[in-house]
């Protein structure tokens, strides 16, 4: 069978794409923590709800895993790209859109009703981000993973100074939302232990705290694309630095993975 995932994982053979040097460390840490439900459950086939998944770039891999896979979004032309993907992969009947938030979840989903929820790209958006966290843990069934992706700080001022504007690097490392300007499109951005004090405080047991797009962003493309194994080696790099707490304070993104406490 091939490699479901959105990223180059760590048994494929064929070379990385750029996207996917962006994926591959969350998908890792995603799989790892299915499989294991899988064992302790002892259930072919997980509940997975996935929080503003969008058109489906990990709810149609992990339903490829064979798991069923629930995505709330509140746009509509995303859930239709969504609907169009999972018919492509083969997997329409593991696979359904509804329209919401997190905000909004139980008007839309039950609660305690899946084994693993993903909250990928939200808390930057939402006015609560504490109130999302707390409904994105409610969902999940005692001893379920929680799968917690949001923007990093410390990745958009090292970005913002490295392109010269250093005003906007200063801002954003002083500005209680992260944000760099009055022109960021970013609402908000983390540091790793406040990401790990929301799981915490919401009824998490964290696991794992990863940075995610540590150098994938700031290698020029070309280099990338036209010098022999360098997304290969550039892939092996972002994994080896990715659990590295030192790493974290500059990625781009960061990953945290928990358990609902029971």
């Amino acid at each position: 069978m091939p490699d479901p995932s959105p990223a180059f994982g760590r048994e494929a053979t064929s070379r990385p794409s750029r996207a996917s040097l962006r994926t591959a460390v969350v998908w890792d840490v995603l799989k790892d923590a299915l499989d294991r439900r899988v064992e302790a459950t002892g259930k072919d086939a997980l509940d997975v709800l996935d929080t503003g998944g969008g058109s489906g770039n990990f709810a149609v891999p992990v339903a490829r895993l064979g798991h069923r896979v629930t995505v709330v979004d509140p746009s509509p032309n995303a859930l239709f790209a969504l609907e169009r993907r999972a018919a492509e992969a083969g997997v329409a009947d593991l696979v359904s859109g509804v329209q919401g938030d997190v905000r909004g979840l139980f008007d839309v989903v039950g609660r305690e009703g899946y084994d693993a929820v993903l909250c990928h790209g939200v808390l930057e958006y939402v006015d609560d981000p504490a109130e999302g966290v707390r409904n994105a843990v409610a969902a999940l069934r005692p001893g379920g993973s929680l799968s917690l992706l949001a923007a990093g700080v410390g990745g958009a001022v090292l970005a913002r100074a490295l392109a010269g504007h250093f005003t906007e690097a200063r801002h954003a490392l002083t500005d209680p939302a992260g944000r760099w300007g009055a022109g960021d499109p970013v609402p908000r951005r983390f540091t790793a232990e406040q990401l790990a004090e929301l799981a915490d405080g919401a009824g998490l047991e964290v696991g794992a705290v990863h940075g995610v797009r540590v150098f994938a962003d700031l290698v020029p493309g070309v280099l990338v694309d036209t010098e022999p194994g360098a997304a290969e080696a550039l892939l092996k790099l972002e994994a080896a630095a990715a659990e590295l707490p030192s790493f974290h304070a500059v990625a781009t993104q960061l990953h945290v993975l928990g358990e609902k406490r029971a």
